[in-house]
């Protein structure tokens, strides 16, 4: 069972991120951008820029004219800009409170961060504000609820041990992170040509201990979980997982992990 500490959404630092996650949403950038399809000389922008891996990768795909990001995370903007260096403008912001004027970027885009936006609508008008007429607004977030593997496995575990781990498990708390709602969602907030598409990248582990030691840093849902068990119950929970997943011979655990991605056209 969980102890007395918080189990929050808070992400603020970049080693632990990388390790849990970040490692993967990395791959997921590039066929992103591909589906996108933006030509270059364009204006972008990165809302929740985090560790600065979708900027990186609109740097080296997609000859951008600028590229500016913003995150509420300092933590994060340091990572990011040793990432990106003078590349790309990075500020503290959040994605209802963009600090940019009207129509002054051609593209908005925003990687694994609509679910953690507290007001959905908001932030897609705040897009759609700093993009110019015809520009394109697009997003991608965690299929949590069925083919982000690592997590789902995690939280079906869990959820065993301890049916009150339910009410922190990402595929029930973030149901707009499934198409036919990101597709509402971007129609509902006035844009035009919307379209949803599936992303997925495999994710293999090396080993046991490759798979389980990112949910030991503490930051996110379920690593902050993990640190909130006592040591019993985190062992019960670590000996769950390794009689669930899918373990090979050599110790490699082969998952996959699917991104739902999302893109619209700002009227006129």
């Amino acid at each position: 069972m969980m102890d007395d500490k918080h189990v929050a959404d808070t992400w603020e630092r970049g080693n632990p991120y990388e390790f849990y996650v970040g490692r993967w949403s990395r791959r997921i950038a590039p066929p992103f951008l591909s589906w996108l399809g933006i030509g270059g000389g364009r204006r972008w922008l990165d809302v929740g820029c985090g560790t600065g891996a979708l900027s990186a990768a609109i740097l080296d795909r997609c000859a951008p004219a600028s590229v500016n990001g913003v995150d509420p995370s300092e933590g994060f903007l340091g990572s990011a800009r040793e990432r990106v260096g003078a590349k790309a403008t990075l500020r503290q912001g959040d994605a209802a409170r963009i600090p940019l004027g009207d129509a002054s970027v051609d593209v908005v885009v925003s990687g694994l961060v609509l679910n953690f936006v507290p007001d959905h609508h908001a932030a897609l008008r705040e897009m759609s504000r700093v993009t110019c007429k015809g520009g394109t607004v697009a997003a991608y977030v965690w299929d949590y609820a069925d083919r982000m593997e690592l997590m789902r496995h995690f939280w079906d575990a869990a959820v065993e041990l301890d049916p009150d781990a339910a009410k922190l498990d990402e595929g029930a708390r973030f149901p707009v992170c499934r198409p036919d709602a990101l597709e509402q969602l971007f129609v509902g907030s006035g844009l035009d040509a919307v379209a949803v598409e599936a992303i997925e990248i495999p994710t293999v582990f090396t080993d046991f201990d490759d798979y389980w030691q990112p949910f030991l840093g503490g930051q996110g849902p379920a690593p902050a979980y993990v640190m909130s068990l006592d040591g019993a119950a985190r062992q019960r929970l670590r000996q769950a997982l390794w009689t669930r997943l899918p373990i090979q011979q050599d110790g490699s655990i082969a998952l996959a992990a699917r991104a739902w991605a999302v893109r619209g056209v700002v009227k006129g």
